[in-house]
């Protein structure tokens, strides 16, 4: 698939069931994502893989992190909670490691992991995976940080979920550039 192919037709499948990309192919996606723009070369990137019975852990930390926010969970929110990484055979934990330096904000750090995530979104639709990117109240917060065992300084901005997608795919939107586009010429 060429470059502007991939651009123009991935889209998000919160759908998705076995097989996930194997670890070979994960680790070509991963040197994609490896090139995002990165000023100073501070390489603000950090991919937590989780697989298999680790996602129950992960549902488990879930669990932790919202107790610790001191929020009243009932069973349903806790169950919830716990089968959340079992919504795909892989998640890819997106931490963003901020650096203190005089001219690259925290800001444009976490762009940069965004940059690099949309990486890793093309290179697996590129080889023909889907997956969805997932942020709520296990994003963006501090707790989630510790309870994943992070140093301070790192950020969690978000969660790929991925897989094969089950084929519920919803259609992609006609979008009207003059709507998005200002050319000064």
């Amino acid at each position: 698939m060429d470059t502007l192919t991939a651009i123009q037709t991935r889209n998000s499948i919160p759908h998705l069931e076995d097989p996930a990309p194997t670890h070979e192919q994960m680790s070509q996606v991963y040197k994609g994502a490896l090139r995002a723009p990165d000023h100073a070369r501070l390489r603000p990137w950090k991919f937590i893989e989780v697989r298999g019975e680790a996602r129950e852990r992960l549902g488990q930390t879930f669990i932790e992190t919202a107790k610790s926010l001191n929020e009243e969970l009932t069973d349903r929110d806790a169950e919830k909670l716990l089968k959340a990484p079992l919504r795909a055979p892989m998640v890819i934990i997106l931490a963003a490691d901020i650096k203190q330096h005089p001219k690259v904000p925290e800001i444009e750090q976490i762009i940069s992991l965004g940059a690099a995530a949309q990486n890793i979104l093309l290179g697996l639709h590129d080889i023909g995976f889907s997956a969805v990117w997932r942020t709520g109240k296990m994003a963006f917060n501090p707790e989630i940080t510790k309870q994943l065992g992070l140093q301070d300084n790192y950020q969690i901005i978000g969660y790929l979920y991925v897989g094969t997608s089950m084929g519920k795919e919803k259609p992609l939107p006609e979008h009207d550039l003059a709507e998005f586009l200002e050319v000064w010429d």
